[in-house]
């Protein structure tokens, strides 16, 4: 027998640490390979991950709401065999008893005994795998465990030697560092945890890392605006979802991407890679977090396809169903920010991306139209960009063109199909 360490697995490209918020076993189940031990989150996604190996939960070393780095001990798993490297003081690890040498067999025995034998049977250290069950087919039974209680004869639990904890890491260490500042009478005090840790220190990496820079332009949406109000009712009553403004910007974005592929980049400390494919990552707010699932392909999908899928995706972070494939591969940031009535903004890029888009409200202005006042549909586009990677030349054009198909949606000329 050995033991296993399962580590923190990485939830994304950019990810590097995740918060367990919930553990779907307990100590002394029998796990089998591949299937779900607990529910992490990121700053990205919300996932099951599953067990690394085929063996019995030993201990759990993170507990939940905790947040730990990729690659460190979330909890250690005892296994038939084990690779040196994994193996955990596997020199001293007493043997089992002769029918305890398999797994299996020791935990097959989990069917003889109800939850509320396993309670008591834990309250007072008892090894349920060493106690004969007078019940039917061998079941262990209340009775059994109360008697070995009373007659002070409590098969105990060995212990198995345990890595000792992992140091954390620097870049841990300076995170988790807190201020001091005075908290008053009527104050509150809110932990910093799970998702909300996690979106600061993603947040504060990409501020650090890349040189923001900013510009916005102004687009006409007006024919948008009627072309959308024409559609909407009947969309909606036959396709089941809304037809949403965001639907036709995200199109907009990966059109003009197509024809701007320096704004689909990434920056890799010695070099700049121009990506092929371009992924769409859209902001998904829930009431105490921000997710960002991913539109792959987007360029190669119609409106009606990109409107299908941004609702898919925003049912699936809502109720907490978004897989990690779901959010990995993003080449580049939409942000709906005209969704709570913004009317400028200035995002903070999704690193290791380039740029990200914030899409502001639509608001009737003044404007002069060959020198005539007229009220019109306006929204702005405000870029941020990592300046290392792209200049205002290139962003000024790419925002140009993403103006003019914006300004070109209209019922005579579009096809949302």
């Amino acid at each position: 027998m050995a033991i296993e360490q399962m580590k923190m697995p990485q939830l994304g490209e950019s990810v590097t640490e995740g918060t367990i918020s919930k553990w779907l076993v307990t100590p002394g189940d029998f796990v089998q390979k591949y299937s779900p031990i607990a529910e992490v989150m990121t700053d990205k996604v919300s996932a099951e991950i599953p067990s690394s190996f085929t063996g019995v939960i030993k201990e759990l070393v993170a507990k939940e709401e905790e947040t730990l780095a990729v690659n460190e001990i979330i909890c250690l798993i005892e296994v038939e065999e084990a690779s040196p490297k994994q193996t955990i003081a596997s020199s001293s690890t007493k043997s089992l008893p002769a029918h305890q040498d398999t797994l299996l067999e020791k935990h097959s025995m989990k069917m003889r005994y109800s939850p509320a034998v396993l309670k008591l049977s834990q309250e007072h250290g008892i090894d349920l795998s060493q106690v004969e069950g007078s019940g039917k087919g061998g079941r262990i039974t209340r009775k059994d465990v109360l008697a070995l209680i009373e007659a002070n004869n409590v098969p105990q639990e060995k212990q198995e030697a345990v890595a000792p904890s992992v140091t954390k890491t620097e870049a841990r260490e300076q995170s988790s560092k807190t201020l001091s500042l005075p908290v008053e009478a009527g104050d509150r005090e809110i932990p910093v945890t799970g998702v909300r840790k996690a979106i600061a220190a993603n947040m504060q990496k990409s501020k650090q890392e890349a040189p923001h820079a900013w510009m916005m332009v102004e687009a006409d949406a007006t024919n948008l605006v009627m072309l959308r109000n024409s559609l909407k009712d009947n969309f909606l009553q036959k396709e089941g979802y809304p037809l949403t403004y965001f639907a036709f910007f995200v199109k907009a974005i990966a059109q003009a991407l197509t024809e701007f592929p320096e704004m689909n980049s990434m920056w890799a400390g010695d070099k700049i890679i121009q990506k092929k494919d371009i992924h769409l990552s859209i902001a998904v707010a829930t009431d105490d977090a921000l997710f960002v699932p991913v539109i792959k392909h987007a360029d190669e999908k119609s409106i009606k396809g990109i409107a299908r899928e941004i609702h898919e995706l925003a049912e699936k972070v809502r109720t907490g169903k978004l897989t990690q494939e779901e959010s990995q591969g993003g080449t580049f940031t939409v942000n709906n920010t005209g969704s709570f009535g913004s009317v400028q903004s200035m995002g903070i890029i999704n690193y290791p991306q380039a740029a990200i888009v914030q899409v502001e409200t639509i608001v009737k202005r003044p404007v002069i139209i060959d020198d005539m006042i007229a009220v019109r549909h306006m929204v702005n586009l405000c870029l941020s960009l990592d300046h290392r990677v792209l200049d205002g030349l290139i962003c000024g054009r790419f925002l140009a063109r993403v103006k003019k198909i914006v300004e070109g949606f209209s019922k005579e000329n579009t096809s949302i199909f």
